[in-house]
């Protein structure tokens, strides 16, 4: 998978690509032979990856595979980022690779051909004097065709960037003032299957997060906090499929979690059953990728411990990294195979189902009762904190290690509820969600000694050559769980003298 990083202008048929030598100090702009490409898109009849900024196309007529996947990234000015992926294949059949990718969004729907795109494109490379490729500059010119005849045309000028530094965006940035200045569209960037459908492309995806007004109703913020998390979800189950971007794999549980703690939070406002049943089976979802994240930060956590071993236990250390990649396989191939199964689709169509649903207030409360509706969200922060203080009281002068990990589990709560109602609750709210993470990522950071030690000791019976190698981090676990237990008292205090300047 590439990050595609690309500017995309609209031109007039009478527009002049001006010369682009120079764009950054010894660039020389390199004219390559005429393309002619024949592109065919494939989407849902409802057009869903569209309208989800994905697009899936089979094109002909330059080199490399035929299939092209874009997933969706950020946008600015002029400029769309996207992750890019090439299949190989003929056009009669979508690839088992890319339709697995596109599972989230498409769930069980039939990809079919929505548009075919004849493009003429002359392409310029700008490279540095040594050769280097820094950016490509097509000038596109586009029929849109429906059976044997073209139902309209469009042209466009495409800059992307071929380096990732900041060398890549100054040419970048320099090739979009250069084509605007002379004369070339500044419209906001639409990638081509767009401009080609038209408005069915351009309406809002299944699941759209809501604006929030200057003071939004209760029911208003519980719809919000919803939609996130499940628009966070779709968005990272790719990079959890393609297993390349540990990131990712961490922003899906995360999704899993939020929504189980939001659908709680507010379940006043969705129907009781369904939401209860919705956090069962994202309990299920979370545990599956908990146990691969989980190998992910191990890794990480034994991987920094072993390269401070003695030089002779390196090698020692190394064997149970080996170990442990092999558990962490076994933990992407059970995900891999829950997010392939029906149990999932229908997860994922109920939770897109209620992300638009809600018992809505009547209209108007929100503004005859702004301090009510503060009242109830403080007080849902507040159930939260009374359980997570209750915790720590009861944790005595030696904790055991359950306990805490217990106190993380009811800050992680008492944070996502502040974090969810701070549009209402305050700022001040929003401090106190800031304390509680602290406390939150010490405590997380004391459950990762307890969960390595723990491995370690299993693992040193199944690997003797590594017993000695074993013992030592297992040393250094205990070592930091030691300077962890001393340090969250006083971020817990910080979090208590922040409660106490916070209205809840």
């Amino acid at each position: 998978m590439s990050l595609e990083r690309e500017a995309k202008l609209a031109a007039s048929a009478a527009f002049r690509l001006p010369p682009m030598d120079g764009l950054v100090t010894g660039a020389t702009a390199i004219a390559r032979p005429r393309l002619e490409l024949e592109a065919t898109y494939y989407d849902t009849a409802e057009l869903h990856l569209a309208r989800w900024g994905v697009t899936l196309r089979h094109r002909t007529g330059e080199p490399g595979p035929a299939w092209t996947l874009k997933l969706p990234g950020g946008a600015e000015e002029h400029t769309l980022e996207r992750q890019e992926l090439r299949f190989a294949g003929g056009r009669a059949a979508v690839p088992r690779e890319a339709s697995d990718l596109l599972r989230a969004y498409v769930r069980g729907r039939t990809l079919i051909p929505v548009a075919r795109l004849h493009t003429s494109r002359n392409p310029i490379d700008i490279r540095e004097p040594d050769g280097t490729l820094l950016a490509e500059i097509v000038d596109d010119a586009v029929s849109v065709h429906a059976g044997n005849r073209v139902t309209s045309r469009f042209r466009e000028i495409e800059i992307e960037t071929k380096h990732n530094g900041s060398q890549g965006r100054e040419v970048l940035r320099a090739a979009v003032d250069r084509v605007t200045a002379a004369g070339c569209g500044d419209d906001q960037p639409v990638p081509k299957l767009i401009r080609a459908l038209g408005a069915d492309a351009s309406r809002p995806a299944e699941v759209v997060v809501p604006d929030l007004g200057e003071h939004p109703r209760p029911d208003e913020l519980a719809r919000h906090a919803i939609a996130g998390a499940v628009v966070q979800l779709l968005q990272h189950d790719a990079p959890v499929r393609l297993g390349e971007d540990e990131e990712g794999v961490h922003k899906f549980r995360v999704a899993t979690r939020r929504l189980r703690s939001d659908l709680g939070t507010f379940a006043a406002f969705f129907d009781g059953e369904q939401a209860e049943h919705l956090r069962e089976e994202l309990r299920w979802l979370g545990n599956e990728v908990g146990r691969l994240r989980d190998t992910h930060v191990l890794a990480g956590n034994l991987q920094r411990a072993i390269d401070a071993l003695p030089a002779d236990d390196v090698s020692p250390g190394q064997h149970l990294l080996k170990r442990l990649r092999r558990q962490a396989q076994d933990a992407r191939d059970s995900v891999l195979a829950a997010l392939r199964s029906e149990r999932y689709d229908r997860l994922l169509d109920e939770l897109v189902r209620t992300a638009g649903a809600g018992q809505p207030l009547p209209e108007g409360t929100s503004q005859r009762h702004r301090k009510r509706d503060a009242m109830a969200m403080n007080n849902l922060v507040r159930t939260r904190w009374r359980r997570l203080a209750a915790a720590v009281e009861a944790l005595g002068d030696d904790p055991p290690d359950a306990a805490l990990h217990d106190v993380r589990i009811k800050a992680k709560r008492c944070r996502y509820t502040a974090e969810a109602v701070t549009p209402v609750a305050g700022e001040r709210v929003a401090r106190f969600a800031v304390a509680v993470s602290r406390l939150q990522t010490v405590l997380g950071e004391h459950q990762d000694t307890v969960v390595a030690e723990r491995w370690l000791r299993e693992a040193a019976d199944a690997t003797p050559v590594s017993r000695l190698a074993a013992g030592e981090l297992v040393a250094h676990q205990r070592a930091e769980r030691s300077r962890l237990r001393a340090e969250w008292p006083p971020v817990w205090r910080t979090v208590f003298a922040k409660r106490r300047r916070t209205t809840f």
